[in-house]
């Protein structure tokens, strides 16, 4: 049973204003809080205190300095072989090509901004519109051949307009756009006298394929793939 000069838990605490009474400081035994303890005489904060932290023996020490020596004489050895190929190709008129286009997938080299004179490049981006007409023109070949297969002009077509299509893109820029682009960079007559080789080639192989002569695929234009000789006996 409680004291009855215990305290009512449900009476409100009297509140005592520090700075009514100047010079004179409430003491702690009317308020709930207790007082901290004292702090140990020992405790300092000493920020000079060092660490000990293993670092290992000496022999470690000597281990991972050789390791490292090894590494090092290993990259420079690498980085003078590079040097010195760079220096041979260079000598002998070799120009390292970095893959750099299409952008997104690069499979080739390709820079006429940087690469090819001034006065030629508009000639050479010429060349480059009309490799690009070819991919365009094979693929939208591929697709009007599909839609023809699938509307009944046989199966034969269809894989001869693939062949087409994965022949002549990467046929059309080994055989004279390369060589254009080349000798556009380094003015050869010899690369020069390959690219017109092959590009005449190439326009008779065109002109072949529109005209569709009777001779192989039975008047079937490769180009147009309609029956050219059926079209002239009814006309």
């Amino acid at each position: 049973m409680g004291s009855r000069y215990d305290a009512n838990p449900f009476e409100p605490e009297e509140e005592v204003n520090p700075f009514s009474h100047p010079g004179s400081v409430p003491s702690a035994g009317g308020s709930r809080l207790s007082p901290l303890p004292p702090e140990p005489a020992d405790f300092s904060y000493d920020r000079g205190a060092t660490v000990d932290i293993p670092l290992g023996t000496a022999k470690d020490f000597k281990k991972k300095e050789r390791e490292l020596e090894a590494k090092e004489a290993e990259l420079k050895r690498r980085e003078q072989e590079l040097k010195r190929r760079e220096e041979a190709a260079a000598r002998a008129g070799i120009v390292l090509e970095e893959k750099n286009w299409p952008p997104f997938f690069p499979i080739i080299h390709h820079d006429i901004t940087r690469e090819i004179p001034t006065h030629l490049q508009r000639l050479q981006y010429t060349a480059f519109a009309t490799w690009l007409g070819i991919i365009l023109c094979l693929a939208w070949n591929f697709v009007a051949v599909t839609i023809a297969w699938i509307r009944g002009y046989g199966v034969k077509i269809w894989f001869l307009a693939i062949i087409y299509a994965l022949a002549g893109c990467p046929g059309a820029y080994v055989l004279w756009y390369r060589p254009l682009y080349r000798a556009m960079r380094t003015e050869s007559a010899i690369k020069f006298g390959r690219f017109f080789l092959f590009y005449l080639l190439h326009i008779g192989f065109c002109v072949f394929a529109a005209v569709a002569p009777p001779v192989v695929f039975k008047g079937k234009s490769l180009a147009l793939h309609i029956d050219i000789t059926g079209v002239s006996c009814q006309r």
